[in-house]
């Protein structure tokens, strides 16, 4: 999906990391949420509240999800997903552009 119809933006960013990574809030008619993010060269950490799913949609990074101790490349068209109540780590080179849909139990 290229586009969302029918959704409402939330118009200020979230900004985290000294403004190296922005995002979005998009909220669809049925109530779900997903942020459309941008993050910059860095190592990063994200703590979850709900389980995520997050597509990447440009540029790359190797990402260490919960429970794993293998570092693991994400590159454009691919999707890994966060459990709820957990953290994970991102070591980005160049760029990140992401798409992050919140599982809401």
């Amino acid at each position: 999906m290229s586009a969302f119809d029918g959704v409402s933006v939330t118009r200020e960013a979230n900004v985290y990391y000294e403004g190296r990574v922005s995002s979005r809030t998009v909220t669809f008619s049925d109530g779900s949420r997903k942020t459309l993010g941008f993050m910059l060269a860095g190592d990063y950490r994200f703590e979850t509240a709900a389980a995520e799913v997050m597509e990447v949609l440009g540029g790359s990074a190797r990402v260490k999800l919960p429970g794993s101790d293998a570092w693991v490349v994400y590159e454009p068209g691919m999707v890994f997903e966060v459990p709820a109540a957990s953290a994970f780590a991102l070591e980005v080179d160049t760029f990140l552009d992401y798409c992050c849909a919140y599982i809401e139990a």
